[in-house]
């Protein structure tokens, strides 16, 4: 299952800057700074770092952010300014900035700069927050952004446990222009997590505009876990909507054939022909639906189209010889049932000399066309066969 990097950008963003990674954050200049009453000294850590942030956010320079970090550092040794709002939502924006720009983390950090940004995240109150909606807003799609970049490293790795992790973090960020549950659809499939996944495909299904491909990748998930009635439900689904999809045709047509379910297929079948009129499996699974539902001449001529393709199909021959050889049963007078079956029935023996198919129905033959020789001959070898 190929893995796909998704993302949405919103259109409800004014102002926009793009990193080296391609990814799209809202700009954010010093205007947007809400961050509550500087204090009155000018040379403070926290105005400091304030300024060195608001420098950064103009220019995107590495150095500013790292000034903006030192100062706040300091800032959050007082006890008091570390339980401080506004001091942790400058921290969270200054460090959940590191974890997107710096990806390399040349700037030194105690941890990872995405737990330090939780950290202050989780000491701000859900009321304080109503006061920084902007900063708030930047900080989560720092952190989305930081996520998203470590499920594409984990995904070059083949870690998926670790991409689903990350993926399942920015979903949980609730940021609406990246469009994660499709990732997440994948990689709890990959990790095994069939339960999950179906409900993420099926959150996205729901949409109403979901691509054929979400249903193939569904039906193949309830494959995986073994349940044959969601596949089926999925394929039904996707051929009302899809009805031209060759796949989900393709599908349907061998999960019947899987359940035994000819009945079914033999509406169907013509048009799955229709896509490979040279495929011999599939012309020989048209013959024998259609012979099953009672539709012998369709049979007939599927079964045909196979020899067309290779004379030397034992399958085919048998099942055309046995219909033709039913025929004269029913009618010792049938001459054309009689030649057809007597030829059709000696060559799928020439084929498989000692397969005992073949062998019983020539010895139908031999009896009802009188060939006493033959059908001695024919029971000779049966008798032996059934001996070993």
């Amino acid at each position: 299952m190929q893995m796909k990097m998704v993302y949405q950008t919103t259109q409800q963003m004014r102002k926009k800057t793009k990193n080296k990674l391609g990814l799209y954050l809202p700009a954010i200049v010093s205007g947007v700074l809400l961050l509550g009453p500087m204090q009155t000294f000018a040379q403070s850590n926290y105005k400091e770092s304030s300024n060195s942030f608001a420098r950064y956010t103009k220019s995107g320079d590495l150095k500013n952010l790292e000034s903006a970090k030192k100062f706040i550092d300091e800032t959050y040794k007082s006890r008091r300014d570390s339980n401080s709002a506004r001091v942790n939502v400058l921290r969270a924006m200054i460090y959940s900035s590191m974890a997107y720009a710096d990806s390399t983390r040349s700037i030194k950090t105690p941890s990872d700069p995405i737990d330090i940004t939780y950290e202050s995240v989780n000491k701000i109150k859900k009321r304080d927050w109503d006061n920084y909606v902007a900063e708030h807003q930047y900080v989560n799609q720092n952190l989305a952004a930081s996520h998203i970049y470590k499920a594409k490293k984990a995904l070059e790795k083949e870690d998926y446990a670790g991409a689903y992790d990350n993926y399942l973090k920015v979903k949980n960020l609730d940021i609406q222009n990246y469009d994660v549950t499709y990732n997440l659809a994948l990689l709890a499939a990959q990790t095994q997590q069939y339960d999950t996944a179906i409900a993420y495909y099926n959150d996205l299904l729901k949409k109403g505009d979901a691509p054929v491909e979400y249903y193939l990748e569904l039906a193949e998930v309830y494959k995986q876990n073994n349940d044959s009635q969601g596949i089926l439900n999925t394929l039904h689904e996707a051929r009302t909507k899809f009805p031209e999809n060759k796949q989900v045709l393709m599908n349907l047509v061998q999960l019947f054939a899987q359940r035994n379910e000819y009945k079914a297929i033999a509406p169907i079948i013509d048009e799955a022909v229709a896509h490979e009129p040279e495929n011999i499996d599939l012309n020989y699974l048209a013959g024998y639906s259609n012979e099953t539902v009672g539709n012998i001449e369709i049979a007939k001529r599927y079964y045909g189209k196979v020899l067309q393709l290779d004379h030397n199909n034992y399958e085919a021959n048998l099942a055309l010889g046995l219909i033709y050889l039913n025929s004269f049963l029913r009618d010792s007078d049938n001459v054309e049932a009689q030649y057809q079956a007597q030829n059709l029935l000696l060559k799928a023996n020439e084929i498989r000399p000692y397969d005992v198919n073949a062998l019983k129905s020539l010895s139908l033959y031999y009896e009802r066309s009188g060939d006493l020789a033959q059908l001695d001959r024919v029971k000779l070898l049966l008798n032996q066969l059934s001996n070993n």
